[in-house]
């Protein structure tokens, strides 16, 4: 519908709306007074529809394609220019996630509109709409407005408000017939990493975080051991990626994944520029490092000067004490 919101559903490999568009959709129902999910996917399933209502949308557009599968940004792209043309939404919003950061791009890009990456506010005047979001590495905010609709932008997850589940309220689904077109790209073979059982970086509350002082890879198992007691996630520094010690899907930072969790600990971590960029809108930040002087102390809530061997494994039984009460 014209001037819509819409929202682009991202989705986990169950085929279920990932938590973050209940944030999504929250943000552009505030907004707009309501929301649109437009969902593109190989298998849709009742389950998912009844949490995109449920969360909010008002009005779901579903492509449902095996063609869709895997992602491959040529396709996706084409399918929501086709859909955006008669439709004229007001806004496009999606999460900051690695596909999205990368389809909103060339979206944007394919209708000759501005984007706000990353946002962590908006906000309307009359008909106005304006976002912020982190610029020079997260050191100075900057707001935004578009020359001319669609506004598209991804949201940084944990920072907005999330829709509150209304249980039973549904969206209308609406099925519009739109061409795949060809691709340029051929899928070849998907290799799937081994999952460590633990949440996922960019949304998780909790995420724990290892640098270079972790000293190697094997070593990394007493932070995990950590996170499985307290439900968090584990991430890592630049540094310790670059060493080989955890792959980059785990990588926290400018060149890696934004995150903005309620508690944020750093093991080892210096706190470098290109790695406060991707964690320092954190509600809580707790370090813990040999070095006195070590940069990241300088944002941190509550610090630890010590060894990151013997802090580990104290705060790992002190968690679970606790937690037994």
């Amino acid at each position: 519908m014209p001037n819509a919101f819409w929202c682009i559903v991202e989705d986990d490999r169950a085929g279920l709306p990932k938590k973050v568009m209940a944030e999504v959709i929250g943000e552009a129902t505030r907004l707009s007074g309501g929301a649109e999910a437009v969902w593109l996917t190989d298998k849709a399933s009742d389950e998912g529809l009844k949490q995109l209502g449920e969360w909010g949308a008002t009005r779901i557009l579903l492509v449902e394609s095996a063609g869709l599968a895997p992602y491959r940004a040529e396709v996706w792209v084409k399918v929501l220019a086709d859909l955006a043309a008669p439709e004229a939404p007001r806004a496009i919003f999606g999460p900051v996630t690695s596909k999205q950061r990368e389809l909103l791009a060339r979206l944007a890009a394919r209708l000759g509109v501005g984007l706000s990456a990353d946002s962590v506010a908006f906000a309307m005047a009359g008909d106005t709409l304006t976002a912020t979001r982190p610029v020079y590495a997260g050191k100075l905010l900057s707001k935004v407005a578009w020359a001319k609709t669609p506004c598209v932008a991804t949201l940084r997850p944990n920072v907005f408000r999330p829709a509150e589940a209304q249980p039973g309220k549904t969206a209308t689904v609406e099925r519009p017939q739109t061409s795949l077109g060809d691709a340029f790209m051929k899928f070849v073979e998907r290799r799937e990493e081994t999952s460590t059982g633990l949440p996922e970086l960019t949304e998780a509350e909790t995420v724990i975080s290892g640098g270079r002082g972790m000293k190697g890879p094997e070593n990394y198992v007493i932070l995990e051991d950590m996170a499985r007691v307290i439900g968090a996630a584990v991430g890592a520094s630049r540094a310790a990626v670059d060493a080989g010690w955890r792959p980059h899907r785990f990588q926290i930072g400018q060149t890696g994944r934004t995150i903005s969790p309620k508690l944020y600990l750093g093991f080892g971590v210096s706190g470098a520029i290109q790695h406060l960029a991707g964690m320092r809108t954190s509600k809580v930040i707790v370090a813990v490092n040999k070095d006195p002087e070590a940069p990241i102390f300088k944002i941190a809530d509550y610090g630890i000067v010590g060894d990151l061997f013997e802090v580990v494994p104290a705060l790992t039984q002190e968690f679970k004490r606790l937690l037994e009460k």
